[in-house]
């Protein structure tokens, strides 16, 4: 296996970076960098830059507009996007429900809802989460009842991301309540303008409206909505669940988030020396790095793998653990190393383009919501203590 970059690689990474440098958005680019609050019509006027230039589902089939990049390629544009500060892609249409409808969806479905991701017309999320269902997804009840050509739908989802921006959800429901949990799971795509759905916002520990729950009261779904086939959904949320635990991984994000952390601690003073010259601190640093290290070696075995023709499976939950981590371990880090100035923000800090007094400096203000954000990490996309399960059957056969 070669895990070092070809020459054309080599070249291709070049190429995103001349990209990145002449189209990724100053204003965009600040407002990741510094930790700011995305809006939803950054996210839009990033994806239509990246359509524009055909770079928008480098995942998908060309035919149905990606790329022809491999599994390097693409790694490659992850880790120069992340160094650039551009936006993570918002993944629910693109990366989640995209693939599962190319996979199993009908020819109608494909032309019908893939052209209408692609352009950004649709913004989707994602209705898997429930009270009580969360890990153990397959505990589901949220009920999906055949009445002719349509079914109704009544239940629960919660942890909605950005829900309040989409006019379509993808969810698991229960067809039938007889079976084997996952045997009596269907997946389907659900207009969220559809009468009976309601929206409520969650605010999370730092303050921010991220996360929804949306209750469905009879509410009517047309049968052609229905993704493979009926009572089989399982199939197709491990399929899409497979996607998300990879791309969880969000090396180029911990690489980036790696070198803002070095700059903090290079400001910051201790006993009248920078911080990162201080012993303990630095083999804290190292100590993180090497398992950043370590999980980037991975990820490159993995893509190179599917390379040639492989499909990750319970590798992927090897690099959730390892991703979502890391990730929480840097945050960790940056706490330590801003000390007081780690507490306090004012709300208005995190809005791009305020002028009003900075309480803690650029590089600290947005540290508290982002310490508390990133908490989540190793619960969502199933649990770091399921996916050690899961790498315990799967791989460890124990």
């Amino acid at each position: 296996m070669e895990i070092h970059f070809s020459p054309e690689q080599l070249a291709f990474r070049d190429e995103v970076r001349e990209f990145l440098k002449n189209n990724l958005p100053e204003d965009i680019a600040a407002k990741v960098k510094l930790g700011k609050h995305m809006a939803k019509e950054d996210h839009e006027r990033w994806q239509k830059i990246l359509s524009k230039q055909g770079w928008y589902a480098p995942g998908w089939p060309v035919e149905h507009g990606g790329t022809d990049w491999g599994p390097i390629e693409k790694h490659i544009f992850d880790e120069e996007s992340a160094a650039a500060g551009a936006p993570r892609l918002v993944p629910f249409g693109v990366n989640m429900v995209a693939p599962v409808i190319i996979k199993f969806g009908t020819e109608e479905q494909k032309q019908k809802y893939l052209p209408r991701i692609l352009d950004g017309t649709d913004w989707w999320c994602q209705g898997y989460s429930e009270p009580g269902a969360g890990s153990d997804l397959a505990s589901l009840k949220t009920r999906a009842v055949r009445d002719g050509d349509h079914y109704i739908v009544n239940g629960q989802k919660t942890w909605t991301t950005l829900g309040q921006h989409a006019n379509w959800i993808f969810c698991l429901v229960r067809t039938d309540p007889e079976a084997q949990q996952q045997r009596g799971i269907s997946f389907l795509l659900i207009d969220m303008a559809t009468p009976g759905i309601t929206v409520r916002p969650i605010i999370t520990l730092d303050g921010d409206h991220e996360v929804n729950e949306v209750f469905f009261d009879d509410v009517k779904v047309p049968v052609e909505n229905l993704v493979g086939e009926e009572n089989k959904g399982w199939t197709c949320a491990k399929y899409l669940l497979t996607h998300e635990r990879t791309g969880l991984a969000g090396i180029g994000a911990s690489k980036a988030a790696m070198r803002h952390l070095k700059r903090v601690a290079s400001k910051q003073m201790k006993n009248g020396k920078p911080l990162i010259e201080d012993t303990l601190f630095r083999t804290q640093i190292a100590e993180v790095e090497m398992q950043l290290m370590a999980a980037e070696m991975s990820t490159l075995r993995i893509v190179a793998a599917a390379s040639e023709g492989g499909v990750p499976g319970a590798e992927s939950s090897i690099l959730k653990v390892q991703g979502t981590e890391i990730r929480q371990a840097i945050t960790n880090l940056l706490r330590k190393a801003l000390g007081v100035y780690a507490l306090p923000f004012l709300p208005e800090e995190m809005e791009y383009g305020y002028e009003g007094e900075v309480l803690v400096g650029d590089y600290a203000a947005s540290l508290a919501s982002s310490y508390f954000n990133m908490r989540k990490l190793s619960i969502f996309g199933g649990s770091n203590e399921i996916q050690k399960n899961i790498v315990s059957k799967m791989i460890l056969e124990l």
